[in-house]
């Protein structure tokens, strides 16, 4: 949003930008601990349903165990470089989404097929995500019935924008990926970071990053939902 509404272009617009602004604001260590100890959580709440299934029909099925032990190796990821710039280390939560978005292409590019593998695997997941969220899927894991009219709406709405936009950025990101894969350049890989400031030079373009903030704000939003309402 900061982007979107100054002609500044100073900061990272990825995690490691947000923890490295987040650690300077006041009570700024502890609220790093706070959220690297709530990852960590959530590492571990993924790792029990791979170990015994998710709640609901179709819980124990492989593919969603293997999917919550895919999420749970992310979230612990993530839990450990907030942990460590939290402890001392400057070089673990704020690393460039970009740089290491080329590091990663370079590599791939070596793989057999990697040419394709690069993007499509990000792209899929985006268009996962938006399909999902613009079919309201997300409302059968949260007990609906304990909600007001009122809420009801609001998360129903917050679950719908935020979610697609969240979808919409991967998709973005997954695409240069591929673009800079098959043309075998991965400086042209765009992590996080970059991927949102292309936004910002397109026609009309910080209105649209302006969109894009509110709706990753939304998505915020209704994770706060889903944590109080979510069916364990």
């Amino acid at each position: 949003m900061r982007i979107a509404l100054s002609n500044s272009r100073g900061g990272q617009a990825d995690r490691g930008g947000a923890i490295a602004e987040m650690a300077h604001r006041p009570f700024g260590t502890v609220l790093l601990w706070l959220l690297g100890t709530g990852l960590a959580g959530m590492a571990l709440w993924r790792l029990t349903e791979a170990a015994v299934g998710q709640a609901g029909p179709g819980g124990r099925k492989a593919s969603k165990r293997t999917m919550a032990a895919g999420r749970c190796l992310f979230y612990g990821f993530v839990s450990y470089s907030v942990l460590s710039y939290a402890a001392g280390d400057k070089g673990s939560g704020s690393g460039n989404s970009d740089r290491s978005s080329r590091d990663v292409t370079a590599k791939v590019l070596e793989w057999p097929g990697g040419q394709w593998i690069a993007g499509a695997g990000v792209v899929s997941a985006g268009v996962w995500i938006a399909v999902r969220a613009l079919m309201r899927k997300f409302q059968k894991r949260l007990r609906v019935s304990e909600m007001s009219k009122r809420v009801r709406k609001t998360v129903g709405f917050v679950g719908i924008f935020g979610g697609a936009v969240r979808g919409v950025v991967f998709a973005a990101a997954g695409t240069f990926a591929i673009a800079a894969a098959v043309q075998h350049k991965p400086g042209k890989a765009k992590g996080m970071d970059n991927t949102l400031r292309f936004f910002a030079d397109v026609p009309a373009g910080r209105w649209v990053l302006a969109l894009i903030a509110l709706g990753l704000m939304a998505f915020g939003v209704f994770s706060w939902a889903n944590a109080r309402w979510r069916k364990l």
